[in-house]
């Protein structure tokens, strides 16, 4: 069924951090059928916005586990929170396939569990096409869109990406490549292996870096206002 993305603040560790978790398909401007377990972009967005906004949350940790979904949802909501002020991690568990993909690249620091996978393929397109080269040049434009806001957030090339995506040996009836844990950080894809543990001692330690930044800033001001 579709739901809304479980949104959970945690309160008892080192710092105040909040947990969003992105299962299922990305729902965009299409409703799902009821039989679907799907998040929907219109609660993950202002979700995240309050989370920017919210003075008590420090930090943000994303888990992933979907097969993709709505191009334009998943990018919209992969550039909200790579432009987040607040430190981010994402974990992928299980899947991080297709439009996952961005959505798991999206963080300050990603990780992978060992057996979870990365499905990096072409776009596809559902209902009435026009074959016409307009239609092509806007599939390539889609996912060049795609394709750069990947590269801009890892250490894949473009080139790199693209040969994943065109790979015809991978998958028995589709063109892409199926990227295991270890292969995807690995391929500079994804950061690090690790699972819960190792996502929330990373965000902690990023938060604490970025405190300690804060106050340098701050304390540098200080002298300068007596200066």
């Amino acid at each position: 069924m579709a739901a809304e993305a479980v949104s959970t603040p945690i309160k008892n560790g080192p710092h105040n951090i909040h947990c969003l978790t992105i299962i299922g398909q990305i729902e965009g401007h299409m409703v799902l059928p009821p039989q679907n377990k799907a998040t929907k972009y219109e609660h993950v967005i202002p979700t995240l916005v309050r989370i920017e906004e919210d003075k008590e949350i420090e930090g943000l940790l994303i888990i992933l586990n979907t097969v993709g979904g709505d191009v334009e949802a998943g990018l919209a909501i992969a550039e909200m929170i790579s432009t987040m002020t607040k430190p981010t991690v994402s974990l992928v568990l299980g899947g991080g396939h297709s439009i996952g993909v961005p959505l798991a690249v999206a963080s300050n620091y990603s990780f992978i569990v060992t057996s979870a996978t990365m499905t990096i393929h072409p776009i596809r397109m559902n209902g009435l096409m026009i074959g016409a080269v307009q239609t092509y040049e806007y599939f390539n434009k889609v996912q060049d869109r795609i394709i750069n806001f990947i590269a801009s957030n890892c250490k894949m090339s473009k080139e790199q990406i693209n040969a994943l995506m065109i790979e015809t040996g991978e998958i028995a009836n589709d063109v892409g490549t199926i990227l295991f844990g270890e292969e995807a950080v690995e391929g500079g894809l994804i950061d690090s292996v690790g699972g819960l543990s190792d996502s929330l001692k990373k965000l902690y330690e990023i938060i604490d870096e970025k405190n300690k930044e804060k106050n340098e800033h701050k304390n540098k001001e200080k002298n300068e206002q007596k200066d």
